[in-house]
């Protein structure tokens, strides 16, 4: 399955750059990776880019309104889409400081909450790319995953 991360604002912090570079590195045997860095700009612009830029793709939107899930059920859930299909593949759009429009919001296939706390947004990507890898260690049976 093709995966693309929208992110706004490229990472500055060393630690996130550090897990980002880690888990995209691990991500590699799983199918496509893609990250890409839009500019950060208000609340509204940043909303239209990643509706522009994630166009005919399922849409997972990152936002602490959505839904919570554990590991398993996110792996599940992956392997549903990779039966489903999706040529275009599954965006998973992170948001900049200010968070999400409604209308990003309305527009997703699935609001993914990480967790009730709001987390800064870099260190949001990084747990994404952990959690995709997990979800790929359960789905191969590997030993990362332990319940």
């Amino acid at each position: 399955m093709q995966w693309r991360i929208f992110a706004i604002g490229k990472p500055k912090l060393s630690y996130a750059k550090a897990g980002i570079a880690e888990y995209s590195d691990r991500l590699r045997h799983c199918g496509g990776l893609q990250l890409e860095y839009l500019k950060a700009g208000t609340r509204e612009n940043e909303s239209a880019a990643l509706l522009e830029r994630s166009a005919g793709m399922r849409r997972v939107v990152l936002d602490e309104r959505g839904g919570l899930v554990d590991s398993r059920a996110l792996a599940a859930r992956v392997t549903s889409w990779e039966n489903q299909g999706n040529s275009k593949g599954v965006a998973l759009l992170i948001g900049g400081a200010d968070g999400h429009t409604e209308a990003l919001r309305q527009s997703a296939d699935w609001l993914w909450s990480l967790t009730p706390l709001t987390l800064q947004h870099e260190l949001a990507l990084v747990v994404v790319l952990e959690q995709l890898y997990r979800a790929y260690s359960i789905k191969s049976g590997s030993p990362y995953h332990r319940d």
